[in-house]
């Protein structure tokens, strides 16, 4: 009896680490979360943004046909993963598409597995087939993307772990059962008898190994709920809070294109950045006195704050007071980060962190901010050594790269992952 329930074991345990895996394959939804967690800050379907519109990309590459032995699909795949591998291997599109644009694509490789590939081409295949209603599996995978964790394989493994240790109770239980109902009695002639009590006719929420497996199937699922909730302490990716004078970074950084760095001036030479000075949106709205969409009412606002008369071009100083902006981006106090060190010597974009801040009309936190979230990125991340002086301490990496024994630096190798780095 016991082989049996261990063959049955073991075949749940294989049909549900694959149905799990098929499951997660070609689902166009769970590809739109992850395109909007790796690539919307860079990319749109419909548009050019820093990188290009993506709107048939996959018809695109597949059209290049075989090179070096491997389809058109399978190197869009690659340049997804790491662009410099199809650019090293001499690929003509792709060493056309590196020079797109100056900034560099970011580094997927370990980041993005199989099934998160499967369902991103599907996605970028057909971008319709995302907006219908969501199945639960789909939903799954959009949370599991917007975490940018790649935890979906774990929470699998944990789930068929808990499968496997309640039959195994269960398996337990029984045998123990079964060893309390035998006894062994001496008989007249001095022999000795084994005796098996009949099987117990009490219903199976009454029986004590239905009892233990519930009981540890609560303790799990208590736990779990405990680490879960307690990993997402302090975080608030999605804050969106309401402002007290509605700014557009849609119409401001993405329409008119203003520098992020016209208004946040510290960002690139100190630890944060700051919040502009109305002396800075003076500048433009001396002048621009009405908006596209609120007309005079949010720049008015301004003027408020200022104690600014623009019929006569006064200021009355009595009437000034600061503007009491809700700040979206939280770090906890035990946390370093340094904007100038990602800024000026790690040549980051802003939207690497901040998401497409030039498609917002409203903030929110886009990124989660979480301490996985930033160790992925530094393993993952390429060091800009070329003409930046800030790296040229690092003789030998240079001198490696220089010799064809390395291809890349990545933040990590120059010591991003240390723990002091971030924490002292």
């Amino acid at each position: 009896m016991i082989r049996k329930v261990l063959k049955s074991i073991c075949l749940l345990a294989l049909i549900l680490f694959s149905t799990a895996n098929t499951t997660f394959a070609q689902d166009a939804k769970a590809g739109k979360a992850l395109f909007r967690s790796k690539c919307a800050s860079c990319h749109a379907m419909d548009k050019k943004m820093t990188g290009p519109a993506l709107q048939g990309v996959v018809e695109r590459w597949e059209a290049i046909g075989e090179f070096n032995g491997k389809s058109g699909n399978e190197w869009l795949k690659s340049w997804i993963l790491n662009w410099k591998d199809p650019v090293a291997a001499g690929l003509p599109y792709a060493i056309k598409m590196k020079d797109f644009d100056a900034s560099e694509m970011s580094i997927f490789a370990g980041q993005i597995d199989d099934a998160a590939m499967a369902n991103l081409m599907e996605y970028l295949k057909n971008p319709s087939a995302a907006s219908s209603g969501p199945s639960p599996v789909a939903a799954a995978a959009s949370e599991i993307a917007a975490d940018s964790e790649g935890t979906s394989t774990y929470t699998i493994g944990i789930f068929i772990a808990l499968i496997v240790l309640l039959l195994l109770v269960y398996i337990l239980g029984r045998t123990s059962s079964q060893i309390q109902k035998m006894k062994v009695s001496k008989e007249e002639d001095g022999t000795y008898k084994l005796k098996v009590e009949k099987t117990s006719k009490k219903p199976f929420y009454l029986r004590n190994s239905f009892k233990s497996a519930l009981m540890l199937l609560v303790v799990v699922l208590l736990v779990y709920a405990v680490a879960k909730n307690a990993i997402g302490l302090g975080r608030q990716q999605g804050y969106q809070p309401e402002q007290p004078i509605k700014f557009s970074h849609e119409l401001h950084a993405g329409k008119n294109k203003i520098d992020c760095q016209y208004c946040h001036t510290t960002a690139a030479e100190g630890k944060h950045s700051n919040i502009p000075s109305l002396s800075t949106c003076m500048n433009c709205h001396k002048a621009v006195q009405s908006g596209p969409k609120y007309g005079k009412t949010e720049i008015a606002k301004i003027y408020n704050y200022l104690g600014y008369d623009p019929a006569t071009d006064t200021y009355d100083k009595s009437k000034e007071k600061p503007i009491e902006w809700i700040r979206i981006h939280n770090l906890p106090d035990h946390v370093y980060f340094n904007h100038a060190q990602h800024v000026t010597a790690g040549k980051v974009e802003c939207q690497t962190c901040h998401g497409p801040i030039e498609t917002m009309e409203e903030v929110y936190q886009y990124a989660p901010l979480s301490m996985g979230w930033c160790v992925n990125c530094h393993r993952n991340h390429d060091v800009q050594f070329v003409d930046n002086s800030y790296y040229k301490t690092f003789e030998k990496f240079h001198q490696e790269m220089k010799d064809g024994k390395r291809k890349r630096v990545t933040v990590s190798d120059i010591g991003g992952t240390e723990c002091q780095k971030c924490h002292y």
